[in-house]
């Protein structure tokens, strides 16, 4: 289990779960590939049956779709209320695939690498979503982490940089 330890104002992964660690994750669409995540999360016990609709339900109101330098990447989640145990799921996308911009919905952004929050306390997911654009802005790890086409590498990397 991915277990988020809160350290003063800075929110540290003890370790990030092997099984929601997928490279070259090949999906069709934005909604492929959240559907794809939240049903691994659901199947491992993290999230409830009603979370990959929520989530999907949410990304239309407000989409997580973000430019970052080569490659964008999405940070679909959703209300608390659909997570069981707090974890995050990660995959690379075999061919990146087009999400809203966060910023303005009327714009897409091509995405080659999905975190998908499942937390269980509103402020934790700020602070995790502060971190991840920490690791979104340093180019040449993200351009690292999309060319990783084994899942235990890309779960190794992954885990490093959260520990």
């Amino acid at each position: 289990m991915n277990v988020i330890n809160e350290v003063g104002s800075e929110i540290r992964l003890s370790f990030v779960k092997d099984g929601l660690v997928f490279a070259q994750l090949d999906v069709s669409d934005s909604t492929d590939a959240i559907s794809t995540l939240a049903d691994q999360l659901f199947k491992q016990g993290f999230v409830t049956e009603s979370y990959k609709q929520a989530v999907l339900d949410r990304e239309e109101i407000f989409p997580t779709g973000l430019p970052s330098g080569e490659g964008g990447v999405a940070i679909p989640h959703t209300d608390v209320k659909y997570v069981n145990k707090p974890v995050i799921a990660f995959a690379t996308l075999k061919k990146p695939v087009f999400f809203k911009n966060m910023a303005d919905k009327s714009k897409d952004v091509e995405v080659r690498f999905v975190a998908m929050l499942a937390m269980k306390e509103p402020h934790s997911q700020v602070q995790l979503l502060q971190k991840l654009m920490e690791m979104f802005q340093e180019q040449e790890l993200m351009s690292k982490l999309v060319e990783y086409k084994d899942s235990k590498e890309l779960y190794d990397a992954l885990a490093s940089y959260f520990n």
